[in-house]
């Protein structure tokens, strides 16, 4: 049966999931939409609110599927809103070598010997690709009203931005407090301390903020007595330079994102003065933390390897409930897009714009600074001063350990940075041509490096 509409609507589980994929059916929703006709295979992925988007494959021949979406609707509005596109109109399905997820999904499908579903028919459920298409049109407003709805938003507005200054204002008083009673007795009660002041503080919509010092404990605990009270002490002084910073210029978005929310993926693609980037990346690393709010912020870390920003990172947000999600990225893996930054003095977060199908030609890494791999790092903390860590590039070194420490030292030992994280025991002493790692000041969380015998991963 070939795939056209009559056959995505017998796939289709109902009527509601017409409708859900009728609004997928965007090119903005889509970073990738690629196929490869001998293999009867289309594959795309499906960017929603977080940053990993979800990977949609399927086959024109038999019409079997795969998503990575967590749906337990078969197929899901992804598979079903990218089959409407691609029988709509295949030409912007840029042909394309057949990735790894794909290859290994289409593999794991002839293993077990597993047939696609026979459609169902249509005519029995009432479903229809018309009946999803229709819009529901606007109800016309009058002018009153319009003014009314306009008044209330500009009073939320308002309102918001009054409690953010009183939410500001109280925790300046809180650091102050803390200070001037002594920051041992801080971190004697500081799980309970920062959790109080982190309520208080979701409670002025300073959402961000109260993230930060909810999670400083965890920060401080794993620490040594002396580094815990000279890291707190840096970290409260970068918050009180973060509230000051705002309370000065509160319609800059860098600072509002750190203070309050973040800008919507609509709006990012939406502003013409947003940066966007179109290069070559690589895939680092990635980092998922379940916070003490019970939820997952999920890190992929991106090396450029071409002109622009060093480094993107894209971030992901869910509960903790829902369970790990699969990455959209593999380790090592490198591909052709267009990042969107967002604005920032030291452009660094992204969200995915366009993605090109990738090639098998690898690009080889930038060359690190090599007078002073720490520059960056500097520059940054200058441009913004309330930042923690960063992405850094280190020349040709080794990893060393002794007992418990590990460091990293660079080929001319000029360079010596003791690391967070302790790398695989087969690589201590391997010689690095280049490496990648997150640096707070004082510890290095290592991600992943070139060596003689390739790529190595070196964090979980």
């Amino acid at each position: 049966m070939p795939l056209d509409h009559d056959a995505i609507t017998a796939l289709a589980p109902d009527q509601a999931s017409l409708k859900a994929a009728n609004g997928l059916t965007k090119a903005k929703k889509w970073p990738l939409r690629a196929q490869s006709e001998a293999d009867h295979l289309v594959w795309g992925e499906c960017q929603g609110s977080g940053a990993n988007p979800y990977r949609t494959v399927f086959d024109t021949a038999n019409h079997s599927y795969k998503c990575t979406c967590p749906s337990r609707k078969f197929p899901c509005k992804h598979v079903l809103a990218l089959m409407w596109m691609f029988a709509d109109d295949p030409s912007p399905f840029q042909p394309g070598a057949v990735p790894d997820w794909v290859s290994d999904w289409l593999g794991r499908r002839r293993t077990t010997g597993s047939k696609p579903a026979a459609p169902a028919d249509k005519s029995a459920v009432g479903k229809s690709l018309d009946e999803a298409r229709v819009e529901t049109p606007d109800k016309p407003t009058d002018t009153k009203t319009e003014a009314r709805r306009q008044a209330a938003a500009e009073k939320r507005a308002k309102d918001t931005e009054a409690a953010l200054f009183a939410a500001t204002e109280d925790l300046q008083q809180w650091i102050s407090d803390q200070l001037r009673t002594g920051l041992a007795g801080f971190l004697d009660d500081m799980t309970d301390r920062c959790r109080s002041i982190a309520a208080r503080l979701v409670d002025g919509k300073a959402q961000a903020l109260a993230g930060r010092l909810d999670e400083l404990p965890a920060k401080l605990m794993p620490l040594s007595a002396e580094e815990r009270l000279e890291t707190a002490l840096l970290e409260l002084g970068k918050i009180v330079i973060l509230t000051k910073a705002w309370r000065k210029n509160p319609s800059d978005p860098e600072l509002r994102r750190a203070v309050a929310t973040s800008e919507t993926r609509e709006s990012l693609f939406e502003n013409p003065a947003v940066l966007r980037v179109s290069s070559h990346w690589e895939v680092i690393g990635e980092e998922i933390v379940t916070r003490r709010d019970g939820m997952v912020s999920q890190a992929t870390w991106l090396l450029n390897l071409g002109n622009g920003p060093g480094f993107a990172v894209l971030l992901d947000f869910f509960q903790a409930s829902l369970g790990r999600r699969s990455s959209a990225f593999v380790m090592g893996e490198q591909f052709e897009a267009e990042m969107l930054f967002y604005p920032a003095r030291v452009p660094l977060r992204a969200i995915l714009g366009e993605r090109k199908p990738g090639g098998s030609e690898k690009i080889a890494w930038p060359s690190a600074n090599g007078s002073d791999p720490l520059t960056p790092f500097l520059d940054a903390q200058d441009a913004a001063p309330w930042l923690t860590r960063g992405p850094i590039l280190l020349p040709a070194g080794r990893f060393c350990r002794t007992g418990t420490e590990t460091w990293w030292q660079s080929e001319d030992g000029q360079h010596v940075l003791r690391t967070g994280n302790t790398p695989p025991a087969h690589v201590a002493g391997m010689q690095l041509s280049s490496s990648v790692g997150l640096w707070d000041g004082k510890r290095l969380s290592l991600l992943g490096a070139q060596s003689n015998w390739g790529r190595i991963q070196l964090h979980d």
